[in-house]
């Protein structure tokens, strides 16, 4: 595995950093940046979007908008990405021009289109689900004369290989009827199918990794879904020193392996038997990674921008003996801050509430998120206390509406 070997005195720092995308996770790297003296210019389609309120500049357009970008790269010293909906081809001559992105689009080229990406980890040697190109299997069935005929059994996974955000465009498929309904509401997007992988728990870790090729792996943590939409995330993770060696290898794996610069979420599935697999790859700052803001030395945000614009990593560690984040998530179409609400939870002990800003409230929609410290008051089932903990902020929250069936 080739690994850059990049001299360190060599490295220079980035002080203007632009950002494409103006949303919350652009948002939370506002108190990291001005603790490291970096100025945040963001390409954002309005000036109401969270990342304005924190931007030194802004270029106000959409973000696949490559002239923007440009005039994005004329006011920073490189530019990184609030999330992977971009357009590799166009931003390509850019780069070829002398524009810096972090991560490289080389390093993202394998991970933006989900089938590409498993097809990279899976030639990586990295532990995945079994998957099939969609297109492929209706080629087989057309020649065949057969519909819809699988390689695998119900339950399936159908995926959009592209834009798939917060479980839009992933869909668990337990029937051919379902199937049918599902493909005719697509038309004709790419998609990849998987096994059903019936998991023990999902796993998440954050790791970055910086230009000489330092690796920092934050603790591994469980995140608990509900319809595809991460609900809440338990740190630490409780599993085995095993399962903890594997997703660091894999983690290690992986970033190496890119050449990456920055920081990646790593979603996976924990089997019965103790084995992990790779469910997705986020080339960004993750939702699983927002415990880190109020319970790790270095936030994920802080340690992204230290990897792109070239500063030391900072330390990974737990600064509590465990948390729990909970996010707080539209139940309703109301135009609200929901103040009275954030002034109860924050009253929870050992509560951070941080609220993205957003004019609007809707179903699933992410208007911000929880966090609970914990330092010695869990004693016994740690994992059972720590969801009892995010009852209670979701209980605040949502009230006597069932947001999730079993809530």
């Amino acid at each position: 595995m080739k690994v850059s070997q990049v001299n360190v005195s060599a490295v220079q720092t980035i002080h203007r950093l632009g950002i494409i995308g103006g949303g919350q996770l652009a948002w939370m790297m506002g108190d990291a940046a001005a603790k490291l003296g970096v100025k945040l210019i963001i390409q954002t389609p309005s000036t109401n979007d969270p990342a304005a309120k924190i931007a030194a500049d802004i270029v106000l357009a959409s973000i696949d908008d490559v002239a923007a970008t440009a005039e994005l790269a004329n006011r920073c010293d490189a530019i990184t990405f609030e999330n992977e909906f971009i357009n590799l081809e166009a931003l390509s001559t850019l780069e070829k021009q002398g524009v810096i992105f972090r991560p490289s689009l080389s390093t993202l080229s394998p991970l933006l289109d989900k089938y590409h990406q498993r097809c990279y980890l899976r030639d990586l040697g990295l532990p995945t689900p079994k998957f099939w190109d969609w297109g492929m299997i209706n080629k087989v069935n057309s020649r065949t004369d057969e519909q819809n005929q699988l390689p695998i059994s119900f339950p399936v996974v159908l995926k959009a290989r592209r834009h798939g955000y917060d479980g839009q465009g992933t869909f668990i498929i337990k029937d051919e009827a379902s199937l049918n309904s599902i493909l005719a509401k697509l038309g004709n997007q790419l998609l990849l199918l998987e096994e059903f992988v019936p998991f023990e728990r999902e796993l998440a870790v954050i790791a970055a990794r910086f230009v000489t090729g330092e690796v920092a792996i934050y603790p591994i943590v469980e995140t608990q879904q509900e319809n595809q939409v991460c609900r809440r995330v338990i740190a630490p993770a409780d599993v085995s020193l095993e399962v903890e060696k594997q997703v660091e290898a894999i983690a290690h794996s992986l970033l190496n392996s890119l050449q990456a610069v920055g920081i990646f979420g790593i979603e996976l599935f924990l089997t019965k038997n103790d084995q992990i697999l790779v469910n997705e790859i986020a080339p960004r700052t993750h939702n699983s990674g927002h415990f880190t803001i109020d319970a790790c030395e270095t936030s994920q945000f802080e340690q992204h921008l230290r990897a792109v614009c070239q500063l030391p990593l900072g330390k990974t560690s737990l600064n509590c003996d465990s948390a729990i984040m909970v996010n707080l998530l539209g139940y309703e179409n109301a135009d609200s801050d929901y103040l009275v609400k954030r002034e109860k939870l924050a009253q929870i002990r050992g509560a951070y509430v941080h609220w993205y800003g957003k004019s609007e409230s809707r179903l699933g929609r992410k208007l911000g998120h929880v966090t609970v410290l914990q330092n010695g008051e869990l004693r016994g089932d740690r994992r059972g206390e720590a969801i009892a903990i995010a009852q209670t902020v979701e209980s605040i929250w949502y009230g006597p509406r069932s947001f999730f069936p079993n809530l």
